[in-house]
């Protein structure tokens, strides 16, 4: 992902807030594994809204 611009990065949708969220460095070896923005909304996976 070197030398790619912000507005080209891969993006998600959070399961939980229903929100995109952006690829980054430190996801980048389980990049497919990744399923929540943040670890507040992976902690509230279970807890239904």
């Amino acid at each position: 992902m070197k030398g790619v611009k912000k507005e080209n990065l891969p993006t998600k949708m959070c399961p939980k807030c229903n929100r995109p969220f952006t690829w980054r460095k430190k996801w980048e070896k389980n990049w497919d594994n990744v399923k929540y923005c943040s670890e507040k909304c992976r902690r509230q996976k279970t807890i239904s809204t």
